[in-house]
């Protein structure tokens, strides 16, 4: 089954891509690679632990995931062109005591593997920060190989 067949059988349709914030790319290929650049969701903002609920805060990290999914489509013209997921980065905006971050970016990592299979499944850090642009809860960037035209 093509990727572009399992999203629609798991009923999820893609959002629009949030305009970059700065200067750089959503996403740039590269050989067989394209990087990811980092993706947030705006609308949760705080420190998880604190301000923000790890259910919260997991939910951000599955619409990141949503946002990635939306960038690969729009640089590749398929999902289908994806080979695997390799590598995926994500960062907490964490209270000092919370220590569960790859529970939060686990809603990152279950999005890539609900549409990819095993596919999905990627090498991926998961780190507390001590803040992040705009007091957004969670930022995830990822590596994916792609195949060739």
């Amino acid at each position: 089954m093509s990727y572009e067949a399992r999203l629609k059988e798991l009923g999820i349709e893609l959002p629009e891509i949030p305009v970059a914030g700065g200067n750089y790319l959503h996403g740039v290929v590269s050989g067989n690679h394209l990087y990811l650049s980092g993706k947030v969701d705006r609308s949760v903002k705080g420190k998880v632990g604190a301000d923000v609920s790890l259910e919260e805060a997991y939910a951000a990290a599955r619409q990141i995931g949503l946002f990635q999914l939306a960038v690969i489509k729009a640089e590749l013209g398929s999902l289908d062109r994806v080979k695997r997921v390799v590598k995926a980065l994500g960062m907490v905006n964490t209270a000092p005591d919370f220590n569960t971050t790859p529970a939060v970016i686990n809603g990152f990592s279950d999005l890539m593997i609900e549409v990819f299979g095993d596919m999905g499944r990627h090498a991926r850090s998961a780190v507390g920060m001590a803040s992040l642009p705009n007091n957004v809860s969670v930022e995830i960037e990822a590596i994916v190989e792609i195949i060739p035209d």
